[in-house]
């Protein structure tokens, strides 16, 4: 049997279980940009998965390259005409993309605060979203998203 990769990989914050063989355990990471976004790391560790904090899409963007987890969760921004061409929506079309790329199994779990909810239909037509999760999100809508197959 081949050893798996394993954590950390440059997070701000690890969990507790980051050096676990991750053929038992699944990977969520975590892109951090407001002080909104809860911690579930609790959760997480509660079902067998080891959770990484990203405090920038940068960062995020190089562990995908080593170590494509299980689930990733950010939180939806909308866009207010941030670039030339108007290709990107949100916050998290750039690291979407990049997880197409580098994790194309992971499911994508996404918070917005309701006043983001008339543009949460725009990344939904680009990109394939396990999970829309709306402020304040309660750990068990979060343990339902994570535990849901389809």
């Amino acid at each position: 049997m081949q050893p798996c990769k394993t954590f950390p990989l440059g997070a701000i914050k690890r969990s507790t279980n980051a050096h676990v063989n991750c053929r038992s355990m699944q990977t969520l990471f975590s892109l951090v940009e407001s002080p909104f976004h809860p911690d579930f790391s609790a959760l997480c560790q509660r079902l067998g998965i080891a959770t990484e904090r990203f405090d920038s899409a940068r960062n995020l963007h190089r562990a995908l390259q080593k170590q494509p987890p299980d689930f990733f969760l950010g939180e939806f921004i909308y866009g207010w005409g941030n670039n030339y061409a108007g290709a990107n929506v949100s916050n998290l079309d750039v690291t979407i993309r990049t997880l197409h790329r580098f994790a194309p199994q992971a499911k994508i779990i996404v918070f917005m605060h309701p006043r983001e909810e008339d543009h949460i239909g725009k990344l939904l037509e680009l990109f394939p979203i396990h999970a829309v999760l709306t402020y304040p999100v309660s750990e068990q809508a979060m343990q339902a998203a994570l535990q849901s197959t389809t």
